[in-house]
This record gives structure tokens, sequence and C-alpha cells, in this order.
């Protein structure tokens, strides 16, 4: 069993940036906003992904069992900056906003460019890990692919099945799936999600095979996966399959 690692608390927002400022926009990101980030106090982590679309297997399970949230919310995919910490409270007090408001004001309003900004803040309720995962300890900054998944169910009775189902068949399927890092089961503090599901993986291939081997699982009209994915109402965009662009190791 791998050491207990406290990260257990995560901020993450979503967003687009407009091609013609993009290259400012992530120089001042990765050189002066996330360092600074990473340096408050009780941030255990920052980390940030550029959103690569799922291709063909997502695609095929987006036609016929992935269904989208129509609430009014931030509609940004292309990135996502993710913070972890060992309590919610370090994105409580002070506020995500102020905290932003800050920034702001002091690069010159850069965090104005974000289009379609959409925020969550979640707390783990399970972690599991996978065969990547050395026995020593991976470190907290997540793994340089993700696949980052937030949503709801349409009803309460579904919601107590989504935990048998995670109990069950998805966790014990990640933790054997070759190239997964860890994976963790979320709940919704603040904002519109109430569940997340943070995959991390060593390779964008390694989270490629692993999804054209579970789409067989999820197209199948008698597995367990076809019922509960398909009951599950994403934000827009979801699951984000994204790459590190910061840290870079």
């Amino acid at each position: 069993m791998p050491h207990a690692e406290p990260d257990r608390a995560i901020w993450a927002t979503w967003y687009d940036i407009d091609s013609g400022r993009r290259d400012e926009f992530l120089a001042w990101l990765h050189g002066e906003y996330l360092p600074a980030l990473r340096a408050r106090p009780g941030f255990l982590w920052v980390a940030h992904y550029a959103d690569q679309g799922g291709g063909a297997p997502i695609a095929a399970s987006g036609e016929t069992v992935l269904k989208y949230a129509q609430d009014g919310m931030g509609t940004g995919t292309q990135f996502v900056l993710i913070a972890g910490a060992a309590s919610t409270d370090v994105f409580l007090d002070p506020p995500i906003d102020e905290i932003e408001k800050q920034a702001s004001e002091a690069s010159g309003d850069m965090l104005s460019l974000r289009r379609g900004v959409r925020t969550v803040i979640l707390l783990e309720e399970k972690r599991i890990y996978g065969p990547a995962h050395p026995p020593a300890g991976y470190g907290l900054v997540p793994g340089p692919c993700i696949m980052f998944g937030t949503f709801r169910m349409p009803t309460p009775e579904q919601e107590f099945e989504l935990g048998a189902w995670y109990i069950k068949d998805r966790l014990p399927f990640m933790e054997k799936t070759p190239g997964c890092i860890r994976v963790r089961k979320l709940v919704g503090v603040a904002g519109w999600a109430k569940y997340g599901a943070f995959y991390e993986f060593e390779t964008l291939e390694a989270r490629t095979r692993w999804k054209q081997e579970n789409s067989k699982r999820v197209l199948d009209p008698n597995h367990w996966s076809n019922r509960m994915v398909g009951s599950t109402r994403h934000v827009p965009g979801s699951p984000t399959i994204g790459l590190r662009t910061w840290p870079a190791t």
C-alpha cells in the first residue's frame, strides 16, 4: 500500500483563451501566476493542463452514452488549472475569487483574457493507485496525462448506485490498468458539479489504450458501466483529456 498522501482538496478552473493572446497569456501563467500560487500557504501543488480532446473512443461514447448538462455555466474546455491542498479551507479563506482579483490587479488584468471560465472545489472521497504508482511514492503533482470528469446524477437514487459502481467495478478496473498512476473519486464543495473523477496516467497513449478497452464495457448495454456512465450529466467538454503544460516535471 503506498504511503498516505495529504492532498485531499482540489480546486480546478477550466477556460478558453483566444488564439491571438494565447502565447502571451501562457508565458505569464507559467512564469508568474502558477509559481506564485504554488508558493501560497497551504497549496501543496499546482498544475496546468491543455485539453487534447478524447479522440475516437470518447466520440463513440459521447454519441451513444455521455450526456451533458444544459444549465448555464462557463463552457471553457481548452485548459484547466488544478491545485491541491490538505483542506478546502485553503481555497475558501481567502476565497478563490479574491486570490484571482489580486493576481489580476498585479498583472494588468491578465486573467480577464480567459473565456468561458468554470470553477469547482472538490473534496476527495476515495483514492486508488494503479500499477504505474511506485511503492515508494510518485509525488503529489498529478501525472503527465489526466482524464478529469465532473458531473451530477439525475436522481438521488442513482447516486447510491453510482457509489456502489465505483467501489465494485470502476476503481478495481483502474487498479489493474497499465499506465494508471492514481484515481481520485471526488465530491463537490462549491461549483456546479456534485462529483468528480480525476484519473492520472503516465502517457496519453496509456490513457487511450485504457479508453479503448473501457469503451467495450461502456458501450455494452448489458454491462453495469453502460447504465452508470449513461446516467451521468457532465459539464461541457467533460471529461477533459489533458497533457500537463506546467510544471515540466
